[in-house]
C-alpha cells in the first residue's frame, strides 16, 4: 500500500469509535444537582467537559422507561461480566487481551497486541459508563470505581505513557485508545486527581502531538482527521489547554472543502476514503459523527467552529448521506469492507453490524448535527429522521442494540416532535465521483455499484471482506417499501455465492481470498463508467473488465418508473471458465419457499431444484419481483439451494458460527470462454405475477435500439424515454454522437429534455444530432452550444472532466 494511504484500523476499534460518537455504548447520566453543576463549571473548560458528558451520556432520559431501561440493564450485565473477568497481570488487564508485544513492530501479530490494548481501554470505558449511569446495578459503586482507577493506572504504567514506543496499528495509539481514555477522564474527572490527569495528558501528547494534524495527508485526512481533532479537543478540555482546543478547531478546516479526487466529500455527493473506496456508510459515518459531536461541544464557546466551509458538512446530509438511506438502512454499496463484519469476536455484547444498524448510526448523527444547523435545515432533517424511524419495520430503529441511550434520547425527541414525517423521495442520483447510482420510485429503491480506474472493485484489508471480488462488477441492489428490506441484512454476505452477486457479470474462474490486493488496489483499467440522468430516469453504463480475468463486457442499465432495463453485450472471456450474468440471487431467509413461476408454470419449491429455462419470456418470484426477457431468454438457469457460511469465512476477526440461508438464483449462462455474448432482461421490483405477465405480453412497451459492443440503447414510447450509451461514436435510432457519451432523451408533450454526459472524463467536446424536427431550444446549460435547429437538432457539449450531466430543453415540431 502506498505510504501516503491511511492504514485502516481493525473493525473493533472503528466500531467502538462510532459507537461512542453516537452514544452507542452509553446511557443516561447520573443526575447532577444544579449547585454541583455550577460549582464544577468553574471555567470554560469545565463547561465544555460537562457538555461532553451530556453528549456521551444523554439528557432528559427516564431510566425506568423503555427503550432506556433495558439498555441500562444490558450495560450493567456486560460491565458485570467484564469486571469479573478483569485480572491484573504483567502485560494484560484481561487474560484474553495480552497487549505486551514480545517483538514490537508493525506486522500482523503486533496489530493484534495493539488492538488488544485498545480493546482493554474500551472495556474500561464500558465499566466507567456502567458506574456513571442510573439503573445499571453498578451505579456509583465505590469498589468498581477503585477497580477502574487501578486498571487505568496499570495500563498507563505498562503501555500507554509518554515513554512508550508504539507498535502495531497506528490507529490504536492515535485514535482508538486516546478517545476511550479521554472519555473516561471526562466521566471520572472529579475523582482522578491532578497527577493522573497530567499523566494522561502527557501520554496523549506523546502519541498525538500537534504535528499529527500539521498536513492534510496520509493518515490525517477525512474521517481520520476528524478523529484526531476529537482527541486534541478533548485533550484540551481535560488538560485545560486553549492551544489544544484552537488546534483541534483549526485542523478541521481542511476536511470541509470539496475534493476533486481521493479522500473526502465531492461536489456530486460522493464520499471517498482510502483514495479509491466509496465509504459514506462507514468512514463517512464516522466523520459525520465526529463532526456532529465536535460542533455540539464547541458551540457557543470561544473555540466554536465558525469556518464557513462547515456548510459543506451540513449540505452533505442531503447530498451525500440521505441518498443512501432507505427505510432506515444504509446501502452496502457505500460501506466498503464493513459489509463483512457480522459479529466480531471482540464484541462482548454480541452486537453485529448490518445495513440497518449502519443506517441507524448515520440517522443518529443527523439528529445530533441538527443542533448546530440552521432552523430550516433542522426542520427538514427532523422530518427525514422521523420518516426513517417510522418506516424501518424490518429493524426498528429505537430498538437498535447498537444505539445507546444518548442517541436514542435524541431520536425519540425527534419522533415525539411536531415535524411531519417526510416520505421517501422519488428520483435518480448519479455519483460519478464514486461510480455509484441510486434510483428511487414509488414502492422501491435500487443502487448500482461499479468500478473503474478511479474506483476499486472492492476493498479488503486487515483480514476483512475477503470475497467481495465482484461487488463492483455491476452489482444491482434493490429493496421494496415494505418488503425485501432484509435481503442483505440477514447473513447475506457470508452465505451468498460470491461469484453470483445480483446484477453482475462475472467469470467462474476461482479467485483467492483478497484477490487483487488490499486497500482498494484492485481497479480495472477502464474509464467509461457512468451515465446521465434527468433526475427521474437514468441511463448508466459500465465497461467491465473482470478482476484477475480476461472477461470483458459492456453493461447498461436504464432506470425507469417500475423497472430497470438491463443490457449486456461484448461479453468475452478466455480463462477456460464459465461466464454468467446474474439476474437475481434472492435471500429467502432460513426457511423460505417462495413460489417461483416461469411463463405461468409453477416451478418446484424443493431445495436442490435446478433447471435450464431456455426461451422463457418472463419469471416471477412471489413476494419480491418480476423478470421479463424480451424475445425469450437464452440459456437462462435457475437454482434453489441452501448455503451455509460463517462471517469468519470472509472476515478473520468475525465469529465462526455457521449460518444457513436459502437462495433463489437466476442467471444467464454464457458458457465457457464466450465470444461477444449478450443478454437483455427487465427487472420489476414488487411486480405481481399478473403485472409481470402483462409486461412480457406488451411487446411494444420496450424497443431495444442497440445491444452491441459499440452502443447499447432502448426506447420506451409510453414514457417518452430514449436512452443510449455510446461506447464509441455512432448512430442509434434518431441519435448520432461524434464521441463516446451517455444520452437520455425524455419527450413530454411539446418539449423534450436532452441529457448528455461524457463518462470518459477527457473533456473532449461531444457533438450530438437528434434527427427530429426541433424549432427552438428553450433552455440549456452553459456547457451546451446550439449548432443548428429546424429539421434536426445539433448540439455541442463541452463536458469537462467530472462526468456531470449537461441538459437542454427543446420544443418539438
Amino acid at each position: 500500500m502506498p505510504s501516503s494511504a491511511p492504514t485502516p484500523p481493525p473493525f473493533a476499534s472503528r466500531r467502538g469509535l462510532l459507537r461512542a460518537a453516537l452514544g452507542a455504548a452509553v446511557v443516561a447520566p447520573l443526575a447532577i444537582p444544579a449547585a454541583a453543576t455550577a460549582a464544577h463549571a468553574a471555567d470554560a473548560y469545565d463547561t465544555l467537559r460537562l457538555t461532553w458528558r451530556d453528549l456521551l451520556l444523554g439528557t432528559n432520559v427516564v431510566p425506568t422507561a423503555e427503550p432506556f431501561a433495558s439498555k441500562l440493564a444490558a450495560l450493567g450485565a456486560t460491565a458485570g461480566d467484564l469486571r469479573s473477568a478483569m485480572a491484573t497481570a504483567n502485560g494484560s488487564l484481561w487474560p484474553d487481551l495480552p497487549y505486551a508485544d514480545p517483538e514490537p513492530d508493525t506486522d500482523a501479530e503486533s496489530y493484534t497486541y495493539s488492538g488488544n490494548l485498545n480493546t482493554s481501554y474500551n472495556r474500561l470505558r464500558t465499566l466507567t459508563e456502567a458506574y456513571s449511569q442510573p439503573g445499571t446495578g453498578l451505579t456509583g459503586d465505590a469498589t468498581l470505581r477503585a477497580e477502574i482507577l487501578a486498571g487505568l493506572d496499570h495500563l498507563h504504567d505498562q503501555a500507554y505513557n509518554a515513554s512508550q514506543v508504539r507498535y502495531g496499528n497506528w490507529y490504536n495509539w492515535q485514535i482508538g485508545i486516546p478517545q476511550a481514555l479521554l472519555d473516561i477522564d471526562v466521566l471520572l474527572y472529579d475523582v482522578l486527581g491532578a497527577t493522573r490527569v497530567a499523566a494522561h495528558c502527557a501520554a496523549v501528547d506523546h502519541f498525538v502531538p500537534d504535528s499529527a494534524v500539521a498536513s492534510y495527508t496520509g493518515t490525517s485526512t477525512g474521517a481520520n482527521r476528524v478523529d484526531l481533532c476529537r482527541v486534541l479537543a478533548l485533550r484540551g478540555v481535560v488538560g485545560k489547554s486553549s492551544a489544544k482546543l484552537s488546534r483541534a478547531r483549526d485542523a478541521l478546516s481542511p476536511v470541509f472543502p470539496y475534493v476533486t479526487s481521493g479522500d473526502g466529500l465531492h461536489a456530486d455527493g460522493s464520499f471517498i476514503q482510502h483514495t479509491y473506496v466509496p465509504y459514506a456508510a462507514s468512514y463517512g459515518a464516522v466523520m459525520l459523527g465526529g463532526l456532529s459531536m465536535l460542533f455540539a461541544l464547541l458551540k457557543g464557546s470561544a473555540w466554536e467552529v465558525t469556518d464557513s466551509g462547515r456548510q459543506v458538512v451540513f449540505d452533505s446530509v442531503e447530498k451525500a448521506y440521505a441518498p443512501f438511506l432507505f427505510n432506515g438502512l444504509a446501502m452496502d454499496a457505500v460501506a466498503g469492507r464493513a459489509i463483512s463484519r457480522g459479529v466480531q469476536r471482540t464484541d462482548t455484547r454480541g452486537v453485529r453490524q448490518d445495513d440497518h444498524l449502519r443506517g441507524h448510526g448515520i440517522i443518529a448523527c443527523v439528529a445530533l448535527l441538527a443542533r448546530s444547523a440552521s432552523a430550516a435545515e433542522k426542520a427538514r432533517w427532523d422530518g427525514m429522521v422521523k420518516g426513517w424511524i417510522a418506516r424501518d419495520h424490518y429493524s426498528p430503529l429505537l430498538a437498535d442494540p447498537a444505539l445507546g441511550v444518548a442517541a436514542l434520547a435524541r431520536l425519540k425527541a425527534v419522533q415525539d416532535g411536531t415535524a411531519p414525517a417526510s416520505p421517501e423521495p422519488s428520483g435518480h442520483r448519479l455519483f460519478p465521483g464514486m461510480d455509484r447510482a441510486v434510483h428511487r420510485r414509488a414502492g422501491w429503491a435500487a443502487s448500482l455499484s461499479m468500478a473503474s480506474n478511479r474506483i476499486t472493485y472492492y476493498e479488503n484489508g486487515n483480514g476483512e471482506n475477503l470475497r467481495a471480488w465482484h461487488s463492483g462488477s455491476g452489482m444491482l441492489y434493490w429493496w421494496g417499501d415494505d418488503f425485501a428490506n432484509g435481503q442483505y441484512s440477514d447473513h447475506f454476505w457470508p452465505t451468498v455465492d460470491p461469484y453470483r452477486l445480483p446484477g453482475t457479470t462475472a467469470s467462474r474462474k476461482p479467485l483467492a481470498d483478497g484477490e487483487g490486493g488490499t486497500w482498494g488496489a484492485a481497479r480495472p483499467d477502464v474509464r467509461w463508467v457512468g451515465g446521465t440522468t434527468d433526475g427521474t430516469y437514468a441511463a448508466v453504463g459500465q465497461y467491465l473488465k473482470g478482476l484477475s480475468s480476461t472477461l470483458l463486457a459492456k453493461k447498461s442499465w436504464f432506470f425507469l418508473d417500475d423497472a430497470v432495463v438491463c443490457l449486456g453485450a461484448g461479453i468475452h472471456g478466455r480463462d477456460g471458465a464459465g461466464v454468467e450474468s446474474v439476474v437475481e440471487n434472492r435471500n429467502l431467509g432460513g426457511t423460505g419457499v417462495h413460489a417461483f413461476t416461469v411463463d405461468g408454470a409453477a416451478q418446484p419449491t424443493t431445495l436442490g431444484w435446478s433447471a435450464t429455462l431456455t426461451g422463457a419470456r418472463w419469471a416471477h418470484l412471489a413476494g419480491f419481483a418480476g423478470y421479463v426477457f424480451p424475445g425469450g431468454a437464452t440459456a437462462l438457469k435457475a437454482l434453489r439451494q441452501a448455503r451455509t457460511g460463517a462471517w469468519s469465512d470472509i472476515n478473520k476477526g468475525a465469529e465462526t458460527s455457521p449460518y444457513t440461508r436459502r437462495y433463489l438464483t437466476l442467471w444467464l449462462d454464457h458458457g465457457t470462454d464466450p465470444t461477444w455474448a449478450a443478454y437483455s432482461y427487465v427487472l420489476m421490483p414488487g411486480a405481481t405475477q399478473a403485472e409481470t405477465a402483462a409486461r412480457a405480453a406488451d411487446t411494444g412497451w420496450l424497443t431495444v435500439l442497440a445491444n452491441a459492443n459499440e452502443q447499447q440503447g432502448v426506447r420506451v414510447p409510453a414514457l417518452g424515454f430514449t436512452g443510449v450509451n455510446f461506447w464509441l461514436a455512432g448512430t442509434v435510432g434518431d441519435v448520432t454522437v461524434g464521441a463516446p457519451a451517455s444520452v437520455l432523451i425524455r419527450e413530454s408533450g411539446t418539449t423534450a429534455t436532452i441529457c448528455v454526459s461524457g463518462p470518459l472524463r477527457d473533456g473532449a467536446p461531444i457533438d450530438l444530432t437528434w434527427n427530429r424536427p426541433v424549432p427552438a431550444v428553450v433552455s440549456k446549460d452553459a456547457t451546451v452550444q446550439v449548432l443548428s435547429t429546424g429539421s434536426a437538432l445539433t448540439l455541442r457539449i463541452t463536458p469537462g472532466t467530472l462526468a456531470a450531466t449537461h441538459r437542454a430543453v427543446v420544443s418539438l415540431g
